[in-house]
């Protein structure tokens, strides 16, 4: 199961029906581009995942909970942030105040009973200061940012509750070409992280150029969908949305061209609970295939996609029973099987293992 799926939306208004029947799947660590021509029913299918309007049917599932009458704020408390493409920040107060306006108010995470002490909040502060390059900026009102600035604040907002998937309104509009660089880049450390995104944005070229995949929707239905290779070089979506114009070829040498995810070094800098969430996944991880492994599965099956990662790695482990609990456990929390043999060679097991990260986006350390 994707970590957020749509499943057969349609919406009507009046007697007319703008959204005919969509499925959508996001997965963890994942960027996929929501694309379209205006009045396609885009903007209204992206609203109806978020939570901000209804479907008449079909269903919207998150984390593998059905959420589709949910309210948004009950879905931020799940782990679903959202972006919207006005301004969201706080504008008389500082950029640091922004932050701890958020952390001060949340109760639950990630679906799950949560409180800070000042400390851990300040950590937490200084954190995503660093991370968006604020920390210059912390005194600053927020009314006196430039757009750029103002949109890392506004993404920093979204990261404060450590959401699983973020949706993105619109976030290459109203800013510089430097800047649209800078939060594309933003929002690739965010797959990096394994957070999955959900972007919706007129201005495609930009999109394309960092979504894994991507889907286009037409008078209410989905025209096509895949890589933004497929995208570009598929008849209708030229003829119906991008236009016999647009530099397909820019898109496609960029495209070929983008290197395997490589593992990056962890962040040296962690906060007490997400080291304390870290360590008890890796003691959970160590009990499986031993006399409290069905105890321990059932607790990392809990946690969701929180695990992916201690799993991916234990399937590099020597102990032969550890990966074949780890491929059944991952499989389990996917939703899908995966392609991995336990008693395979070193080699096999090796680019298995390397395949699997790319699938995911994650680009683990190990």
């Amino acid at each position: 199961m994707a970590l957020l799926e749509a499943r057969g939306l349609i919406k009507q208004y009046g007697r007319r029906t703008v959204v005919k029947g969509v499925d959508i799947d996001v997965n963890v660590g994942e960027i996929v581009g929501l694309l379209g021509p205006n009045g396609a029913g885009k903007t209204t299918t992206f609203r109806m995942m978020v939570g901000m309007i209804s479907p008449k049917d079909g269903k919207v599932t998150f984390n593998g909970q059905e959420v589709t009458h949910t309210a948004m704020y009950k879905r931020a408390r799940l782990g679903l942030g959202y972006l919207a493409q006005d301004s969201s920040v706080f504008r008389k107060l500082t950029v640091e105040q922004n932050l701890y306006a958020i952390l001060e108010l949340m109760t639950v995470r990630r679906g799950e009973p949560y409180h800070s002490n000042r400390r851990q909040r300040r950590e937490r502060v200084d954190e995503l200061l660093e991370q968006f390059g604020l920390t210059r900026l912390r005194k600053s009102v927020a009314m006196t940012l430039s757009g750029g600035e103002r949109r890392r604040l506004e993404i920093a907002r979204c990261l404060a509750s450590e959401p699983m998937l973020i949706m993105l309104d619109e976030p290459f509009t109203g800013i510089d070409p430097k800047t649209v660089a800078d939060i594309q880049e933003i929002i690739r450390d965010l797959r990096n992280s394994s957070i999955g995104v959900l972007i919706t944005d007129h201005h495609v070229a930009e999109t394309l150029r960092i979504t894994d995949r991507s889907y286009l929707i037409a008078d209410g239905t989905m025209l096509t969908h895949g890589t933004p290779l497929d995208i570009v070089n598929d008849k209708r979506a030229r003829e119906v949305y991008l236009g016999k114009n647009f530099n397909a070829a820019a898109i496609s040498e960029e495209y070929a061209s983008t290197p395997a995810p490589a593992p990056q070094p962890a962040p040296q800098t962690q906060s007490i609970r997400q080291l304390l969430d870290a360590e008890e996944i890796v003691q959970l991880v160590n009990r499986l295939g031993g006399p409290d492994d069905v105890t321990a599965a059932a607790l990392l099956e809990a946690r969701g996609y929180q695990v992916v990662p201690a799993l991916v790695q234990t399937l590099e482990r020597s102990d032969a029973t550890m990966r074949l609990r780890a491929a059944q456990l991952l499989a389990k929390v996917l939703g899908r099987d995966i392609d991995f043999d336990p008693e395979g060679d070193d080699v096999t097991r090796s680019r298995q293992v390397a395949m699997l990260r790319r699938m995911l986006g994650e680009r683990l350390a190990g």
